[in-house]
């Protein structure tokens, strides 16, 4: 069954498990069988939701804000007053990618749909027609020394291109190849061309890197992977109880409708995260 992440409440615990964990709300990466009214966790994967959280509010930054918080602070190292690009950053991540950055003084350039360009604006992201020809080109002016980051999804020739916006010193992060997503060839070998191209890049005298993030690779133990995903998920809930992110909802869909969910998300018509929701 699908299902990334889910919130919600403890309802039962097994032998071993802290009784007072029933009746309180948490989240819970769960990789797959999310999308479901009930679901048996490991008590060590949960992570508490403040109580000034609506479980809607949460569940848009479960994935999202640990790969946004990852990305930008454990992998590219971003630190006030430097410069970055967030492709699709009127996505669920790259929408999480503009807030961060601008709570903690970064200034971003952000690609997107036109339509989307005022949610960019308001996120306080400088915004780019992905659509236009001349994208990279607009970027570069806008930062003619280079950036310090750029956060790519999409792959293929975007990644080549974002690699050339990238300044001595900084870091391109490739976090996807949304570019291959309708292919009818191997994903494997789409995933092994990128790997190669990184490793290429990485093995050159240039002075920069060029990482692939995934959520679940770069954890040695378990143990590591759920500190660090309860310390960085723990951050970025702190900041939604504070409003200083704010949950990017596109539409919410009960539980049975989630084909319909799908088809939405899937549309880049809508800004932010397709929520279900299982019980009213």
């Amino acid at each position: 069954m699908p299902g990334y992440d889910a919130v919600g409440i403890v309802t039962q615990v097994g032998p071993g498990a802290d009784p007072a964990l029933v009746g309180r709300r948490f989240a819970v990466v769960t990789k797959v069988g999310g999308w479901a009214s009930d679901i048996l966790v490991d008590a060590a994967d949960l992570v508490a939701v403040p109580d000034a959280v609506s479980p809607t509010a949460a569940e848009t930054v479960v994935v999202n804000g640990i790969t946004a918080w990852q990305m930008l602070f454990r992998v590219a190292k971003v630190r006030a007053g430097q410069t970055i690009v967030v492709h699709g950053a009127n996505g669920g991540v790259g929408s999480t990618l503009l807030q961060l950055a601008r709570h903690h003084g970064i200034s971003v350039i952000g690609t997107a749909s036109e339509r989307h360009h005022p949610l960019l604006e308001q996120l306080g992201a400088t915004p780019v027609d992905y659509q236009d020809p001349k994208c990279f080109r607009r970027i570069a002016k806008l930062a003619p020394d280079g950036v310090d980051a750029v956060f790519d999804h999409v792959g293929g020739e975007s990644l080549k291109k974002s690699w050339h916006l990238v300044h001595k010193g900084g870091t391109l992060v490739s976090y996807g190849t949304a570019a291959s997503k309708n292919d009818t060839g191997s994903a494997q070998l789409e995933y092994m061309k990128l790997f190669s191209q990184l490793f290429m890049w990485n093995s050159s005298p240039n002075g920069r890197q060029a990482v692939f993030y995934n959520f679940w690779t770069g954890h040695r133990q378990l143990a590591t992977f759920r500190e660090r995903l309860r310390q960085d998920l723990t951050e970025v809930f702190k900041l939604l109880a504070d409003g200083v992110l704010t949950p990017q909802v596109a539409a919410t869909f009960p539980l049975r409708q989630a084909a319909e969910a799908v088809a939405l998300a899937e549309s880049r018509t809508v800004a932010g995260k397709v929520i279900l929701v299982s019980r009213s």
